[in-house]
């Protein structure tokens, strides 16, 4: 028996945690999907005598088939709604499922 991973797992996960996201693609109109933002704590080693560093990994789970005739890209951006803050697209990192990983970089 198949599983439509799509269906049965990212769909529902996106009705519960998602939240809306202004998707602009570099060539193409914008629009809205929803999307699972991530924050994370990064910490980067040291090499030698160098200072430890942190940051903070943004990224934005999303399924797939909200982005219908086009893949997401690396540069393009997108706009979180609810805090307004633009990011963009570093790398996709699909998960084989039907749902893929944008690590995203903040545009300030």
């Amino acid at each position: 028996m198949s599983i439509d991973w799509d269906d049965a797992v990212i769909a529902p996960v996106m009705d519960v945690f998602g939240e809306a996201v202004t998707y602009r693609p570099k060539d193409g109109a914008p629009f809205e999907i929803t999307g699972i933002l991530t924050e994370a704590y990064l910490e980067v080693d040291a090499v030698g005598d160098a200072v430890p560093m942190s940051g903070q990994q943004s990224r934005l789970n999303v399924r797939l088939s909200a982005f219908m005739e086009i893949e997401p890209q690396p540069g393009d951006t997108l706009t979180v709604r609810r805090t307004g803050q633009t990011y963009w697209v570093r790398e996709v990192r699909p998960d084989g499922h039907g749902g893929a990983c944008l690590r995203l970089n903040g545009e300030g």
